[in-house]
């Protein structure tokens, strides 16, 4: 898809990861020259931040539902009328377990050889960890056993709860049967129910361009409001080891792993692919969500020139259950707190995490407070105290954001290696395949 055909993506003047870019730098200086007290027209700041950053969220949650059953409806139905569906299918779930794999040994090894729960400064914290009962209430009584019932809700017993509930897993396998099923179909039921399906799809698309001008606002708002309400300085200083430890897995998956990947997998020059899907990278990161950044990361790989029926496809199903880095950072922070107190983690206890890190990023990825959810699940299996959890709760929103955009730029990269292992071209990225360069406007 070229730029010329995605024109609202900006104002005209500035190009939409630009925008982004620049909000973010305003938010950084508001947040050094203002605090959390400070008020405007009698208003707190905070609260001023919370109100647009929320409605731009809502804005891009009400698109997620419709956007996310008319793309795979679609998809599959495309895709299951080619004799390929199978073979594509096998290569985007593939995919998506071997990146995730490689991202929770990533984050293993690292934890392992820097040792950042070793330290006295660390241990000392935890006779002054923060009052983490409400996010505990979140997960009270919840066991390893839950993982099987949160998965189960793959099914649904009623589709409209689980549109109403936001269970992504549930709907997808719903928009996947029933993709499936109407490419089975002949003559005017076949029409009338592609044209409708077409439709809406088109309509969620406009929807979207139209929700994207306000991003660099949104994107304002939600960073703002994050970088007033922490101390950023204390907590470094206090978790300076773990939070290295993190940023390095993470950036090791996203400036390494998955650049080979593009390169010798794909046959895509990696940071002129990067160049493309950035306003994708720049949304996840500011919304710390993947589902909320799903119109935005569709819109991106279709900039880079992937097809709408692979994309269709993979990237709404790669926003539930491919979660490379919420996976990674499950692993560090178990292993982590297992330093602190002391736990002596074999090599069968320490797959066991790697399994069940990789498990519970895709199981619980569409309910509250998932990677929450996903490490008190993993702590209970190995029978570390739960409350260790405020020695890493204060630093989790920054990191959150930083492991969210390693989730989408993991989707598009998967996106990406699926369309050109089926023989899409790609020119503007493909290696030795013409020019990356980015229209102003784009």
């Amino acid at each position: 898809m070229s730029d010329d055909s995605t024109p609202t993506e900006s104002t005209g003047r500035i190009a939409l990861h630009w925008q982004i870019a620049i909000a973010l730098v305003l938010a950084l200086t508001v947040a050094l020259m203002a605090d959390e007290e400070t008020t405007l027209f009698g208003t707190s700041l905070v609260a001023i931040f919370t109100f647009f950053g929320g409605l731009f969220l809502n804005a891009l949650k009400m698109i997620v539902v419709p956007l996310i059953v008319a793309s795979i409806i679609m998809g599959v139905r495309n895709m299951a009328a080619r004799e390929n569906f199978g073979r594509v299918g096998g290569k985007t779930v593939g995919f998506y377990v071997a990146t995730g794999l490689i991202a929770v040994v990533t984050g293993l090894v690292l934890v392992n050889v820097i040792n950042p729960g070793g330290g006295e400064a660390v241990k000392e914290l935890r006779a002054d960890m923060p009052d983490v009962s409400e996010q505990l209430a979140k997960v009270e009584g919840r066991d390893a056993g839950d993982l099987v019932e949160v998965i189960s809700r793959a099914v649904p017993d009623n589709i409209f709860a689980a549109a109403v509930n936001m269970e992504l897993l549930a709907l997808i396998f719903f928009s996947v049967v029933f993709g499936y099923f109407m490419s089975r179909l002949k003559g005017a039921a076949s029409e009338t129910l592609t044209s409708f399906w077409s439709g809406i799809q088109d309509v969620m698309i406009q929807i979207t361009l139209w929700v994207l001008r306000f991003a660099p606002y949104g994107v304002f708002a939600l960073v703002g409001k994050a970088l007033l309400t922490v101390d950023l300085l204390l907590l470094i200083q206090a978790l300076v080891w773990f939070t290295l430890t993190v940023l390095l897995a993470l950036a090791t998956h996203f400036f390494v792993t998955l650049p080979l990947l593009l390169r010798f997998v794909g046959g895509v020059r990696p940071y002129a692919y990067y160049g493309r899907i950035m306003p994708a990278q720049l949304m996840a990161f500011s919304t710390a969500s993947s589902s909320a950044t799903l119109p935005v990361t569709l819109r991106s790989a279709g900039r880079a020139g992937v097809s709408e029926r692979t994309t269709s496809f993979v990237l709404p199903l790669g926003a539930t259950v491919n979660m490379d880095g919420t996976a990674l950072f499950e692993c560090v922070v178990v292993i982590f707190i297992a330093q602190v107190y002391g736990a002596d983690l074999g090599f069968a206890n320490q797959f066991l995490v790697v399994l069940l890190a990789l498990l519970t990023s895709i199981g619980v990825a569409g309910i509250p407070a998932a990677s929450l959810v996903a490490i008190v699940l993993i702590m209970t299996v190995l029978g570390l105290p739960l409350e260790a959890i405020g020695l890493y709760i204060a630093v989790d929103r920054i990191l959150d954001m930083c492991r969210t955009s390693v989730n989408v730029t993991s989707d598009l990269t998967v996106t990406a290696l699926v369309a050109r292992t089926e023989g899409e071209e790609l020119p503007e990225v493909r290696a030795g395949g013409g020019s990356a360069t980015e229209d102003a406007a784009a």
